[in-house]
Order: structure tokens, then sequence, then C-alpha cells
């Protein structure tokens, strides 16, 4: 018993994540409020177009993609401001007609809990997706 009292009490003392569950529940929304703000359902099932619209469209808000993987639909980002703003981007089937995207976009001090910059992304990338459905480069 002592030894679990030591090894919890260890524990405790160890420095804590960059991003703890506190911080989550700390934030001023909640949990579905925050979704909600990051998620965005499109009337495609074209997974490699819709990927391909994310990619373009964080290059056109100034983010250098690191990672991008078509197989797991995920796709991430950097800018090199002195925020370090960083996002990721997945996509998931919803149905047999549309596609959920959802962003998740951290700053150097925590996640971002904000609407404005899920609602600049999604405006940017609904508008990108229009024109290349109509063939508009």
């Amino acid at each position: 018993m002592l030894k679990a009292a030591v090894l919890l009490a260890a524990f405790m003392t160890l420095p804590a994540c960059q991003f703890t569950a506190g911080q989550v529940l700390e934030s001023p929304r909640s949990q579905l409020e925050l979704r909600s703000m990051q998620t965005r359902a499109f009337d495609s099932t074209d997974r490699e177009r819709t990927l391909r619209a994310i990619v373009a469209t964080l290059q056109d808000l100034d983010f250098v993609i690191f990672h991008a993987d078509y197989a797991l639909g995920s796709v991430s980002g950097t800018k090199r401001d002195r925020d370090k703003a960083q996002m990721t981007v997945s996509i998931h089937p919803r149905g047999t007609t549309q596609l959920l995207v959802r962003a998740n976009a951290r700053m150097s001090a925590g996640p971002v809990v904000e609407p404005e910059p899920y609602q600049r992304f999604f405006t940017a990338l609904s508008s990108s997706m229009f024109l290349e459905a109509h063939g508009v480069d």
C-alpha cells in the first residue's frame, strides 16, 4: 500500500503535459459548442478532392503543410508566426452523401476555443470546394 502511495505521489509531482484535461474543463465553451465550431458537413463523398481542397485552403491561409495522410483523411499544418498556430483537419464519412470535416486549431498558449479561426477556415474551404466542383482554378 505504501508503495502505491509513493508511486501516486511521484506521478503527481511530474510536470504536466502541455495540454491538460483541466484546460478543457476551464474552457468558457462546452465540448459540444467547441465541436460544433470545429465541424462542418459537406455534400460530397469525394475524399481525395476534399483533402486537396483542405490542403489548398490551409496553404491559402499561410499554413505550411507538415503532414498529409490521404488514407487516414488527415492534414496538419503550422504557421510561422509568433503565435505558432497549428491546425489539424480530418474528414470522416457521414452517411452515404456527405463528409464531415473537423478542424482542430492550437496556438502556443493552448487550444483555440474562439469561433473566428474556424469560421475563417470553413468559409475559405467552402469557397475552394465550390470553385473546384465547378472547374474554376
